[in-house]
């Protein structure tokens, strides 16, 4: 076998297995009514963390799958994902009709992604979290932000 198509043959099956797993993407809860959200985590000691997403976004994608997707399963932090743009209905937190669209419009969030940490009646219980322009801090960010907010709950 020559060198270069032995490079070829070493390499296919990794650009295989990037290229296979350029397509999955970690999915969070998308509730049918917050309110019901909202007193499940509390229940539990956990503000709920809402992330506000836009389809196609790449920072909400990246803040979605190596963050809040991965804290939910390992932990089952409660986790939930708005969307920008939707017009998919959902129940807001005083169980009246909405749409994902017109609650994030409601609170006035106008960057995805954007994290809010709501606690008893929709409080929001921790400075929220807006943009991902810095990735080498999200995580202390996120972490931070996590603690204040089971700090009021307490």
């Amino acid at each position: 076998m020559r060198p270069s198509s032995r490079r070829a043959f070493v390499l296919s099956p990794l650009a295989l297995g990037w290229l296979a797993s350029m397509g999955t993407a970690a999915t969070l809860p998308v509730p049918e009514s917050l309110q019901d959200a909202l007193a499940a985590a509390l229940k539990n000691g956990d503000p709920l963390v809402v992330l506000a997403s836009l389809e196609g976004c790449p920072f909400c994608k990246v803040v979605r799958d190596s963050y809040l997707a991965p804290l939910h399963k390992e932990s089952g932090l409660p986790v939930i994902q708005l969307d920008s743009g939707s017009r998919r209905a959902v129940l807001d937190l005083h169980g009246r009709a909405s749409t994902h669209d017109g609650l994030l419009r409601a609170w006035g969030i106008r960057v995805t992604p954007t994290v809010l940490f709501l606690g008893p009646a929709g409080a929001e219980v921790a400075p929220r979290l807006v943009g991902a322009s810095i990735p080498d801090f999200y995580g202390a960010y996120l972490d931070e932000r996590l603690r204040i907010a089971r700090t009021r709950l307490r």
